[in-house]
């Protein structure tokens, strides 16, 4: 007969008591090293399986975290998000909370109906954010409800939320320097459509790093499209259509994916990339290193700001005291043969 482990099975076979083996499983408490081992070895010899059921009916928790997905007609890879979401994931299950995601729209009454439903049934015990932008109407409603959340992105700079974020303006400034540095005064600037924030932020270090350096920006070298190698293509198409005299000679991509479709532009135009017209990318994907040449690019720490957005989202859902609400992480200049004269 197949019959169900149980905790004091587990504590008599590690000679302690029930309630030291349960606290020891919730690491609630520190015991001897011995002590320790004995309940592993208890656990692991009975197979015991905590039952995770009855655990949330007694405490009222349903041990998840929403994340909505934003439904659209867009089907292009985010890589920089799945690896967010991925530390995301690892770090919630470490104190063992998971990921609950769900679909989103474009309609914002439908999408608060859906954070407001799922937190009031609770189904989850708060959510995290991302690709958030100004004047984000999700923020502002979990703000307002009361509701745990935390944000990989900011929003509005007067609203007072936990945020996790890369700055994307010393980001770069880091880019903008280092082209200017190769020799480049006539650099432009390949961006996403306005509204945002991320875009905003690396438009801005563009323009600081351009205006500290004393050099002209024009308008016809400020290019905007969305996240896709093709737009990139079509973009950097659209810039060499200028007069040489009067087109930039070094473009900084907002991303690596616009970052590839720019290359295969200039390529096509038969300019070589690196050597006579500089390019760089944003992101650092596992392919930009591979390219030809190889892309110069930004690393951001995308793991730690995992980590980050999980433990202030925690921190609000045990009621503790969050340590420190808002982190700007610095990004990493990765220098390659594609802005290399």
């Amino acid at each position: 007969m197949n019959t169900k482990v149980t905790l004091k099975d587990v504590a008599k076979e590690a000679g302690v008591s029930y309630q030291t083996v349960s606290k020891v499983l919730r690491g609630q408490i520190k015991v001897t090293p011995d002590t320790q081992v004995r309940i592993e070895t208890a656990v692991t010899k009975l197979g015991y399986r905590p039952n995770t059921a009855a655990r949330n009916l007694r405490t009222q928790s349903s041990n998840l975290i929403g994340y909505g997905w934003l439904q659209g007609g867009d089907d292009s890879p985010h890589p920089v998000l799945n690896h967010f979401l991925y530390s995301a994931v690892q770090r919630a299950e470490q104190n063992d909370f998971h990921l609950l995601t769900f679909l989103i729209e474009e309609n914002i009454e439908k999408t608060i109906a859906i954070y407001r439903e799922l937190y009031a049934r609770r189904q989850v015990e708060g959510f995290i954010l991302a690709d958030t932008n100004d004047n984000d109407p999700r923020i502002n409603f979990l703000m307002e409800a009361n509701i745990p959340f935390a944000c990989f992105g900011r929003a509005n700079d007067d609203w007072d939320f936990c945020w996790v974020d890369v700055d994307g303006s010393n980001g770069m400034e880091q880019v903008t320097a280092h082209l200017q540095q190769q020799g480049h005064t006539k650099i432009g600037l390949i961006t996403w459509p306005e509204g945002s924030r991320a875009g905003e932020e690396r438009e801005n270090g563009y323009f600081k790093q351009m205006t500290q350096a004393g050099l002209p920006v024009h308008s016809d070298w400020i290019v905007r499209g969305e996240n896709r190698v093709q737009v990139g293509y079509q973009l950097l198409s659209q810039l060499l259509t200028l007069p040489e005299a009067d087109r930039p000679t070094a473009v900084a991509c907002v991303s690596d994916q616009i970052a590839i479709g720019a290359m295969n532009a200039a390529l096509a135009q038969g300019l070589q990339v690196g050597a006579n017209f500089a390019i760089t990318g944003y992101d650092n994907l596992p392919m930009s290193e591979f390219l030809f040449p190889p892309l110069t690019t930004v690393q951001q720490p995308i793991r730690e700001a995992g980590d980050l957005v999980i433990e202030k989202l925690l921190q609000q859902i045990n009621s503790e005291s969050i340590s420190e609400k808002q982190t700007l992480l610095k990004p990493k200049l990765i220098i390659r043969k594609s802005s290399e004269a």
